[in-house]
């Protein structure tokens, strides 16, 4: 067991508690809370983090994401007690079983949030068991399941041709690029895991940019995802 992990387990269980004690629907207000602004957060980070990069140098990444799913969090807690400020009366078991169920996805999705910003902030490579290649969480990995997450909905559910973290890639290079032999391939862990390892050998630091160009018929692609420039 990583150091990392009871970390994280302790926000789980914080969480939880707290969310679970304002009652099955201030439960379920949090939740959707929470979820729609880690979607937000992680959509508008990184522009956000170009833009005040002067500002904010290497914790531009790292505090914009915090920002945007804080404030967004915020705002809809506000927004839910303004317009709905009627307590609503459950059966007693439905209460408990809908202020700790919400309570608890409501903490794991926290967590969740939290180790994928991580991998944004100024840190060393690895520190405290914690690593871009590592299933955390006791094997979990809710860093890379939020990641897939937030890809699935931005690719199935928002209206945009823009994937989170969706760089195309062919799955077999000897091949000719057609769309049957694209695939989507995910790269922040590694992008993020490269820059802490720059930052930590005292490599000047830039905001992680947007994926390289698509390549053209002509040409010949990786097997896998590639870094973005730094």
């Amino acid at each position: 067991m990583q150091l990392i992990d009871i970390i994280m387990l302790a926000i789980v269980g914080g969480v939880t508690w707290c969310v679970a004690a304002e009652g099955a629907w201030g439960a379920a207000i949090n939740f959707f809370a929470v979820l729609f602004a880690g979607l937000l957060a992680m959509n508008f980070f990184e522009p956000l983090a170009a833009a005040t990069n002067d500002m904010l140098g290497k914790y531009a990444d790292f505090v914009s994401l915090l920002v945007v799913f804080g404030l967004v969090v915020t705002g809809i807690r506000f927004a839910g007690e303004y317009y709905m400020p009627t307590y609503v009366e459950v059966h007693p078991l439905l209460y408990d079983i809908g202020r700790w169920g919400f309570g608890l996805i409501t903490g794991y999705c926290t967590m969740a949030i939290i180790l994928t910003s991580l991998h944004t902030a100024p840190l060393p490579r690895e520190f405290l068991g914690f690593s871009g290649e590592s299933r955390m969480m006791f094997g979990l990995a809710p860093d890379r399941q939020w990641l897939g997450f937030t890809q699935f909905t931005s690719e199935r559910i928002y209206t945009s041709d823009v994937v989170f973290d969706g760089e195309q890639f062919p799955q077999i290079p000897e091949k000719p690029i057609s769309e049957d032999n694209m695939r989507t391939w995910s790269s922040f862990p590694m992008r993020y895991a490269a820059r802490r390892e720059a930052l930590e050998l005292g490599v000047e630091d830039s905001p992680v940019t947007t994926a390289p160009p698509t390549p053209t018929p002509q040409q010949q692609g990786p097997a896998g995802p590639q870094q973005r420039d730094m």
